[in-house]
């Protein structure tokens, strides 16, 4: 399995303290099934990107662990002004594995109608947005319709393999299954932060999307589509949206 979405890196963000605590992550993600990791450090008003620095922090993460995970580099992009100048001058450092795919995150106080525009100008520079996460987004679980746009829009969408076992709790939860069953889903990903609460762990949701919504599905938005991204190619995998496809009652789902 591939994780595009992977706090990884120690010293970073939030996520792992020391190279000892990232190592640990990796040997979890290794001993999990999963072949290829995106370290994505948050890129916020918390905490500023540094590329030279998470390049450096890669390859000694990799020179560590002797090839037995395939690394790159990326970012969890929040959409701040700030962030939006830096990429438009340029882009790559930015996104997955340095080729066209971002991932980018929402706030969760305020999404400001110009948002359609922005992204719309993120792709004409060449960028493939991934809007992280929306299952824990409350604006967006509020307006679905927004998410339904952007992806009519050519944005994708990836969830949090936490979020199917109700680890953020019960709505984004249903949400997310919801979405996924729905088409709307292109991409689950670990969100990892530590080996606790939020590990890089997706072989269990692997397993509850082939239970729920089929094998093909589960191939499609862990293995096939993550690729995809990571060697910067077209999806393989990408449902015809249409208004009808989200049901308007929502069906629910009881694996866990």
């Amino acid at each position: 399995m591939i994780d595009l979405h992977c706090h990884l890196l120690p010293g970073l963000d939030d996520g792992p303290k020391t190279m000892e605590d990232s190592l640990a992550m990796a040997e979890e993600a290794i001993a999990d099934g999963i072949t290829h990791v995106v370290a994505t450090p948050h890129a916020n008003s918390d905490y500023r990107f540094d590329f030279e620095r998470v390049c450096g922090t890669v390859e000694e993460l990799k020179a560590k662990l002797g090839g037995r995970l395939i690394l790159a580099t990326g970012c969890d992009f929040h959409m701040s002004h700030e962030n939006l100048i830096a990429i438009r001058k340029d882009p790559w450092p930015f996104c997955v594995n340095r080729k066209d795919y971002l991932l980018v995150e929402f706030n969760d106080f305020s999404i400001p109608p110009s948002m359609d525009q922005t992204l719309h100008e993120l792709q004409l520079a060449g960028i493939r947005p991934i809007i992280t996460h929306p299952e824990r987004n409350g604006i967006l679980r509020t307006h679905p319709e927004r998410l339904r746009q952007w992806i009519r829009l050519g944005c994708y969408v990836q969830i949090t393999a936490g979020s199917l076992k109700g680890v953020f709790g019960s709505g984004p939860q249903q949400q997310a299954w919801t979405w996924l069953a729905s088409g709307l889903v292109h991409f689950i990903s670990s969100d990892a932060h530590n080996t606790g609460r939020r590990p890089p762990r997706l072989k269990f949701a692997y397993e509850a999307v082939t239970a729920q919504v089929g094998a093909e599905k589960a191939q499609a938005v862990l293995m096939d589509n993550p690729l995809a991204a990571f060697e910067g190619r077209p999806l393989p995998h990408v449902p015809e949206l249409t208004p009808e496809l989200e049901p308007r009652k929502r069906k629910r789902f009881f694996f866990f």
